[in-house]
């Protein structure tokens, strides 16, 4: 009885200690803090931008980093199936720019930093070009801060 008692505390205060909730992708009040649309800008430069403009980006919170990319039409499926197995999500629906091409919004929820936003760069436009598609960049969302 007293080893249960001893665990349920050890348990229920491991628990009590768990990182806060990751920040909801969908929620109404995040605003653009930083973004990359520059293939030649390195995402360190877009960062240290992020951290001098208004609203000004946070530096260890956590940030939705939203994806633009430019496909065919018949190749989004096949972008999402894969992009998925990464936690990525789409914004919305698709938005139609020409004849058979959209721009598809992707977006998962991350701490930012210039290491794992150029790696996560690459990684989208390796997915865009293997599906006929080009990335067009990405943007970095928080909450809006209060001054």
């Amino acid at each position: 009885m007293e080893l249960r008692r001893g665990m349920a505390r050890l348990i229920g205060g491991v628990l009590s200690r768990r990182a806060p909730a990751r920040l909801d992708r969908t929620r109404s009040d995040l605003v653009v803090v930083v973004s990359g649309f520059d293939d030649a800008e390195a995402c360190s430069t877009a960062l240290e931008r992020g951290i001098e403009d208004d609203p000004v980006w946070v530096v260890d919170a956590d940030a939705v980093l939203r994806h633009h990319l430019r496909l065919p039409a018949d190749a989004v499926r096949g972008v999402l199936d894969i992009a998925a197995q990464d936690g990525y999500a789409p914004t919305s629906a698709p938005e139609s720019v020409a004849d058979g091409v959209v721009v598809l919004r992707l977006e998962r929820v991350q701490v930012l930093d210039a290491l794992h936003c150029s790696q996560e760069r690459s990684r989208m436009v390796g997915l865009a070009q293997r599906h006929g598609g080009t990335a067009l960049g990405w943007e970095g969302l928080q909450p809006h801060a209060a001054p």
